[in-house]
């Protein structure tokens, strides 16, 4: 895969999903089943005691995770959330921090990806399994 082909994705996000905006994904690797991005946590994704909120990350997690399916599914398909299970191992502040997405099990209707944040200095910020069905999409990518 080409990171201008990927891009176009992110392009598309950017310009049809609020978060697509908020967290500024930067492309960094993929490989079949596998997908890293650089994200953004601003000020107003954290919570008052100065820390990225938990659902803000849950948020990044989502999208990067469903990023590698569309992309994978050449945008004729998308997941539809029925689960997003998360563990958090340790803060992240705001700033950048490290996405990464591996799909564990596609069927013919149910996908689960798993998704990692790391903060700056590579250390494991939060875990997330995410669960969907798989839809049918009307997107022209």
């Amino acid at each position: 895969m080409m990171k201008n082909d990927f891009n176009e994705y992110l392009k598309f996000h950017k310009e049809n999903g609020g978060t697509g905006k908020l967290f500024k994904f930067k492309f960094l690797e993929y490989k079949y089943g596998f997908l890293k991005l650089e994200g953004e946590f601003n000020s107003e994704t954290l919570n008052p005691s100065g820390t990225v909120q938990g659902g803000q990350m849950n948020s990044m997690l989502d999208d990067v995770t469903s990023l590698l399916f569309i992309y994978e599914a050449k945008g004729k398909e998308y997941p539809n959330s029925t689960n997003l299970h998360t563990i958090h191992h340790r803060p992240l502040f705001e700033g950048k921090a490290i996405a990464k997405a591996e799909i564990m099990k596609k069927g013919k209707n149910i996908v689960t990806i798993k998704g990692e944040l790391y903060n700056t200095e590579g250390k494991l910020s939060s875990t997330l399994i995410h669960s969907a069905m798989i839809m049918k999409s009307d997107f022209n990518m």
